[in-house]
């Protein structure tokens, strides 16, 4: 079957380790369902797997993808939960979680095999492309908001970092959910969007702000980290969920963050309860997720480059 894979791992270069063609189909096992991929979204989890962080070179070729949506082998419209071995279901109960790709196969091929405890049913109000789009970008905005974050309808949340994918969930989320939402931005462009998508206001990056916030999304890291500490009322929260700049600050603020009391949580993908609570919210509000274009996967060297450099507003979804 024809597929997107990680052939050889370069944390320099990690493009030059993506390969597609093709390679073996998944096969069926007691707990387990093979699902054929109608959409599958790219993350920069899947770059980082190029990078060879989460995935050793033992386990190559991998097969790359955290998220899809398609059907099962009973005809059942479905989406994945990426998370493996949360449950025990289809692994046995000690083996750790991960996230697929890391220790299996993952969505970016005409198929794939996962638990059959990790499908969740596609509500119908959902296309394939759309709902493959939430169950690693979207649930963690999710989780990050209305998990850890401790805010509420009123509150004010700055997201650090407009155009990315769990960035224009997080604005997209928060103000369907009665929140005041800040962006900040280096790019003038996205940060007009960022507005047009619902924000109610964006920011250059670092800029000082109109006043403290409650709560602050982070997944740019060492970049904005200051700014973020900065930017809290005392009390507030910080939830990270990623560091695409680096994981290393040039100060951490530890005075700043013991003496006003604020809260730095860490935050990681989300439950399958939780996805199915998005999937709901979803389906309900008439909230969707904003597509930054639909490439064939023939064509997913384009859609990891966009992603690479930062030439994004939104998901990036491959059709096999």
């Amino acid at each position: 079957m024809f597929a997107a894979y990680a052939a050889r791992i370069d944390a320099a270069d990690p493009l030059s380790g993506l390969e597609l063609g093709d390679l073996p189909e998944p096969q069926a096992r007691p707990g387990w369902s093979v699902v054929t991929v109608r959409a599958a979204s790219l993350n920069h989890h899947d770059l980082w797997s190029l990078r060879g962080v989460g995935l050793p070179a033992e386990k190559l070729p991998m097969i790359l993808g955290c998220d899809a949506a398609g059907v099962d082998e009973h005809g059942n419209e479905v989406v994945l939960h990426s998370v493996i071995g949360q449950s025990g279901h289809g692994v046995g109960p000690d083996e750790p979680r991960s996230i697929l790709t890391e220790r299996y196969q993952g969505t970016f091929a005409q198929r794939v095999a996962v638990p059959t405890w990790n499908l969740l049913p596609k509500p119908a109000e959902l296309s394939f492309e759309q709902a493959a789009c939430l169950p690693t970008a979207w649930l963690t905005a999710y989780r990050m908001l209305f998990t850890n974050a401790g805010v509420k309808p009123g509150d004010t949340v700055l997201v650090q970092g407009a155009g990315g994918g769990v960035a224009t969930a997080l604005i997209v989320l928060g103000k369907a959910a009665g929140l005041r939402v800040w962006v900040t931005g280096r790019d003038e462009a996205k940060r007009a969007r960022a507005v047009e998508l619902g924000a109610d206001a964006a920011f250059e990056s670092g800029a000082r702000l109109p006043e403290r916030v409650d709560a602050v999304m982070e997944t740019v890291g060492a970049a904005t980290w200051s700014h973020s500490v900065k930017s809290l009322r005392p009390g507030g929260t910080i939830v990270i969920s990623g560091a695409t700049s680096g994981a290393d600050p040039s100060s951490v603020e530890l005075n700043r963050i013991f003496f006003l009391e604020l809260k730095v949580v860490g935050s990681t993908m989300g439950t399958k309860e939780e996805l199915a609570g998005l999937l709901a919210f979803c389906a309900n509000t008439g909230v969707r997720p904003v597509i930054d274009s639909v490439l064939p996967l023939a064509e997913a060297r384009d859609g990891f480059a966009r992603l690479a450099k930062g030439d994004v507003f939104g998901k990036i979804v491959l059709q096999p």
